[in-house]
C-alpha cells in the first residue's frame, strides 16, 4: 500500500451516494429552517468571495466591482463586508490599486483556471506572479482527470510546488466536486488535497462541470473533521459554483455548522465564492 493509500484508508468511505444524500437531507429537515436569521445572513455576507471570473471582465469593469465594495465599507455598521474580492490574476493589481476597504482580501485564481490543463512550470509562475502582484490568497485547481486517473504522485508534487510559490498566502485547493463522478471519489480528492499542502478545499470552478453541491459539502466537511480529529489542525471549506441566493447559502451555512462545528463559522475557514450573492443577502437583509 503507498502513502496515498494509506492516507485514504485513515478515514472512513464516503458511504454510497444515496447514504450521503439521506445523511444531508436529515440535517436540512433538522436544522435548516432555524438558521434563516438576520443574524446568519449578516455572517455569510462577511464569508463571501465576490467573483468575476469573465471572459467578457476588463479593468473597467473590475475597477467598478471594487468600488460597489468600496462603498458598503461603513454604510451598514451591522453587516461585515465580504471577506475577498476574487479574479484573474491579470486584474490583481488592478483590485490592489482601487481596493480600499478594510480587511477585504485579494484573490487570484491560478493552477490554469478552470482546467488546469497547462504546464506544471506555468501554473507555478502564474501563482508566483499573482502574489507579486498583490495576490493575499491563492485559489488553484487540482486537474480532476488526472485524480480519477489516480496519477497521485505527480499531482502532489504540482500542489506542493503552487503552495511553495504562493509563499504565505493561504492555498485553497479546488476539487472541481462536479467532475468526480461520485461522493468516494470527492473523500479522496479532499483527503488528497489536505495531505498535498490545502490550507482550504473548495467544491468547484462554477465552469465546465456541476457547482457546488450539499453532498460534496458535506462529504468535504466529514473529511475536514476527520483530519482536525486525527492532527488538530484546522482546514477551511470554500463552496462554489452557482450559489446564487440567500437561501441556498443557509444550506451550506446549515451542513457546515452541523458537521464541524461553531468554530468554523468565520471567514477564516468558511467561505463561499459568489458573483451575486452579496446582494440578494442585502435584499433579504432590508437595504
Amino acid at each position: 500500500m503507498d502513502k496515498y493509500q494509506e492516507a485514504f484508508a485513515r478515514f472512513k468511505p464516503a458511504g454510497t451516494d444515496r447514504e450521503v444524500k439521506e445523511k444531508v437531507e436529515r440535517i436540512r429537515a433538522a436544522q435548516e429552517g432555524n438558521h434563516f436569521t438576520a443574524d446568519v445572513l449578516k455572517l455569510i455576507h462577511g464569508c463571501i468571495d465576490v467573483t468575476s471570473l469573465s471572459a467578457m471582465d476588463t479593468k473597467e469593469k473590475i475597477w467598478r466591482l471594487v468600488e460597489g465594495i468600496n462603498d458598503f465599507e461603513g454604510s451598514r455598521p451591522d453587516v461585515p463586508n465580504v471577506a475577498a474580492i476574487c479574479t484573474y490574476p491579470l486584474f490583481t493589481e488592478t483590485v490592489k490599486q482601487a481596493l480600499t476597504a478594510q480587511e477585504v482580501k485579494i484573490v487570484a485564481v491560478t493552477g490554469g483556471f478552470p482546467a488546469a490543463q497547462t504546464f506544471e512550470e506555468v501554473k507555478i509562475a502564474e501563482t508566483a506572479l499573482a502574489v507579486m502582484s498583490g495576490a493575499e490568497e491563492i485559489d488553484t485547481v487540482l486537474n480532476p482527470g488526472a485524480m480519477l486517473e489516480e496519477n497521485y504522485q505527480e499531482l502532489a508534487g504540482q500542489i506542493e510546488e503552487i503552495k511553495a510559490s504562493a509563499h504565505d498566502a493561504p492555498l485553497k485547493v479546488i476539487l472541481e466536486t462536479g467532475a468526480l463522478g461520485s461522493m468516494e471519489n470527492v473523500r479522496k480528492a479532499a483527503i488528497f488535497a489536505i495531505y498535498a499542502g490545502a490550507d482550504f478545499i473548495k467544491t468547484s470552478t462554477g465552469k465546465e462541470f456541476p457547482g457546488a453541491t450539499p453532498e460534496a459539502a458535506y462529504t468535504m466537511c466529514e473529511v475536514i473533521k476527520a483530519y482536525h480529529s486525527l492532527t488538530g489542525i484546522r482546514i477551511g471549506i470554500k463552496l462554489s459554483g452557482g450559489i446564487r441566493t440567500a437561501e441556498e447559502a443557509v444550506t451550506y451555512y446549515t451542513i457546515v455548522k452541523e458537521v464541524l462545528g461553531e468554530e468554523w463559522l468565520n471567514k477564516s475557514y468558511f467561505r463561499i465564492g459568489a458573483s451575486s450573492l452579496a446582494d440578494d443577502i442585502m435584499r433579504h437583509l432590508g437595504e
